[in-house]
């Protein structure tokens, strides 16, 4: 997978060329992937990609976010704290339009079971 530099992003802000990301509509939690908007950029931003995990004991979650973001926050790695879990997330950012769209990757974890259950749950 190719690798934006920081050059690369340098050129696309300096530019001053409109940029279109896509951004989630709602969080997304794995194995769902968001349901993706065009939206303009602020101007000097880029598009972002993120990551986040969070495991406790045989509970796993991973969050998918998509959005616009200033360079400087591009190859983050770090965590933050939402839902009462410790999450470790990853910053990957690209610079042409629409660039974040790629559907994100499925995981065979609690989710395959808790969502079916949710949705038979509200059907009551």
């Amino acid at each position: 997978k190719p690798q934006t530099s920081v050059l690369d992003l340098t050129i696309a802000v300096v530019s001053g060329i409109p940029l279109f990301c896509y951004t989630c509509v709602f969080p997304a939690i794995s194995p769902l992937d968001c349901i993706k908007f065009p939206l303009k950029c602020p101007p000097g931003q880029v598009c972002l990609s993120s990551r986040a995990v969070a495991e406790k004991g045989e509970f796993f979650v991973v969050l998918y976010e998509k959005s616009c973001i200033l360079p400087s926050m591009c190859g983050i790695k770090g965590e933050k704290y939402t839902l009462g879990l410790n999450f470790t997330f990853t910053n990957e950012c690209c610079n042409t339009h629409l660039c974040n769209g790629a559907a994100t990757p499925t995981t065979t974890h609690w989710t395959e079971i808790l969502i079916p259950c949710l949705v038979s749950y509200s059907l009551w």
